[in-house]
């Protein structure tokens, strides 16, 4: 694919995601089953949910409880996005939540061996690389081992939050050493500094290149498939409101959950 049209995939992916998503959330729920994981029947729900999300799913999570609080009147679903390393620290650490949501499973063990998780994770998403540059390409990156040219500004994700291992992953599976003008401690980090220019490029998911629009523009390489992540969630043991943050689980893993999250760039689990 030349670099013209790949700048025109992106932004008709871009101008197409947000109506997707509002077109899916707002779609008639009748024809869905009375085991539709939104929580149908369940009119007692009510309270607020925490979640903990990888920062990837802001997007995605923010949609989703948006249309999880019109579904459940007097229920409030709240959200604290960030790097999934950070985010597991901080609930073994005491932090009070319902539902963690991280970007890999090396993440979720860091909650699943302190034993602050209710029940056995599952995976409700899939997440692959892919290169931000600046609007335009205007240094014509194409691969992967454009990154270490001399002079050219890279930014990664810190190699212990799961945007930085499945980088590191890549680079060593092709030979190539990057030397990164910064680590970021989050994916929505590195994306920031390419979208103020303080980076000629970052190697983040293809969701926040998708939902970055016109800001970026993305460059696939073969070498992302072999460090896909697997995103899973689970509800966690001293969760304050579980009836309520169950339900919310179901939505995101519905077949209505999963038609915003593959509009959004991710794979299915």
């Amino acid at each position: 694919m030349t670099l013209d049209a790949r700048r025109t995939r992106r932004a008709a992916q871009a101008a197409g995601a947000g109506a997707a998503v509002l077109l899916v959330l707002s779609a008639c729920s009748s024809s869905d089953s009375a085991s539709d994981a939104s929580g149908s029947g369940s009119s007692e729900l009510s309270g607020t949910v925490t979640v903990f999300a990888a920062a990837s799913l802001q997007e995605s999570f923010t949609a989703l409880g948006e249309t999880f609080e019109k579904e459940h009147p007097g229920t409030e679903v709240t959200f604290s996005f960030g790097g999934s390393d950070t985010l597991a620290a901080t609930i073994t650490g005491g932090a009070p939540a319902d539902v963690f949501a991280a970007a890999s499973p090396k993440t979720m063990e860091i909650v699943t061996a302190a034993k602050d998780v209710a029940g056995t994770p599952s995976t409700f998403a899939r997440n692959q690389l892919e290169i931000a540059t600046l609007p335009g390409n205007p240094d014509r990156i194409s691969a992967l081992k454009d990154l270490t040219e001399p002079g050219l500004k890279v930014v990664l994700c810190d190699r212990t939050v799961p945007c930085g291992a499945a980088a590191d992953k890549a680079l060593t599976a092709a030979g190539l050493k990057v030397t990164p003008v910064s680590y970021e401690q989050d994916v929505k980090g590195a994306l920031t500094k390419v979208e103020l220019k303080e980076a000629d490029a970052a190697v983040v998911y293809r969701t926040d290149v998708r939902a970055a629009g016109d800001k970026v523009d993305g460059v696939d390489f073969p070498e992302a498939a072999d460090a896909v992540n697997d995103y899973p969630i689970a509800l966690l043991k001293d969760a304050p409101n579980p009836d309520t943050a169950e339900a919310f689980m179901d939505l995101v893993r519905s077949a209505r959950g999963q038609k915003v999250l593959t509009e959004a760039g991710f794979l299915k689990p």
